[in-house]
C-alpha cells in the first residue's frame, strides 16, 4: 500500500510539474481569457493528476476502514448471529425431544392408570357381587324361614279352626236334636261332624 502512495504521490507532482509548464506557456492566454467564462473546474484536464491522486488516497483509506473496521465487525456479527441461531436450533431440538420423552410418559401413565383402574372395577365388581349374592342367600333364607313360620302358623290356625268349628258344630247339632225333642248321641254327633267336616275339608 506505501509503494502505491508512493507511486502515485511521484505521478502527481509529474503532472504538476507538467500542468505548470502548460500553465505558464499559455500564461497569455489566459490573462487575455480571464474575463470570460472558465467551465467546470474537475473537467480541467490540468487538474485530472491531482485529482486522481486523491482519489487513490480516498480509495486506499476507504479500503483500510473496510478491511480493518467494518468488515470484522460485520463478521463478528453475522459471527454471533450465526451462533445464536445454531444455539436455538440445539434448544428447539432438545425441548422437541423432551416434548416427545413427556408424550410419552404421559402415554405409558395414562395406559397404567387405565389398567389400573380397570383392576380396581373388575375386584369392586367381584366384592359387589359376592355381597350381593351373600345378601341374596340370606334374604332367601330368611323369606324361607319367614314362610315355614307362616305355613306352621296357618296349619295352626286351621287347626284351631277346625277344632272350634267342630266344637260349634257338636254344640249347634246337640242343642238341634235337643230342641227337636230327641236324644243326643253325642257318638253319633261326633262321627257324623266328623265326616262332614273332612268332607268339606277334602
Amino acid at each position: 500500500m506505501i509503494s502505491l502512495l508512493q507511486e502515485a504521490a511521484t505521478t502527481a507532482v509529474e503532472h504538476s510539474e507538467d500542468a505548470a509548464a502548460h500553465a505558464a506557456a499559455h500564461g497569455d492566454a489566459a490573462a487575455h481569457g480571464a474575463g470570460e467564462a472558465v467551465g467546470l473546474p474537475q473537467l480541467d484536464i490540468g487538474t485530472f493528476p491531482n485529482q486522481i491522486f486523491w482519489l487513490v488516497v480516498a480509495l486506499v483509506v476507504l479500503y483500510w476502514a473496510i478491511s480493518k473496521i467494518a468488515l470484522p465487525r460485520i463478521a463478528a456479527v453475522l459471527s454471533d448471529r450465526q451462533g445464536a441461531i445454531t444455539g436455538d436450533l440445539m434448544a428447539a431440538e432438545e425441548f422437541k425431544q423432551k416434548a416427545k420423552e413427556a408424550e410419552a410418559a404421559y402415554d405409558k401413565a395414562l395406559a397404567d392408570a387405565r389398567a389400573e383402574a380397570q383392576t380396581i372395577i373388575a375386584a369392586n365388581r367381584a366384592e359387589i357381587q359376592k355381597e350381593l349374592d351373600a345378601a341374596i342367600a340370606h334374604a332367601d333364607a330368611e323369606i324361607a324361614a319367614r314362610t315355614a313360620e307362616s305355613e306352621k302358623r296357618i296349619a295352626e290356625i286351621r287347626d284351631s279352626a277346625a277344632s272350634d268349628a267342630h266344637s260349634v258344630a257338636r254344640e249347634v247339632t246337640a242343642a238341634l236334636v235337643e230342641n227337636f225333642g230327641g236324644t243326643v248321641d253325642q257318638a253319633a254327633v261326633d262321627a257324623a261332624i266328623d265326616n262332614r267336616m273332612k268332607g268339606a275339608l277334602q
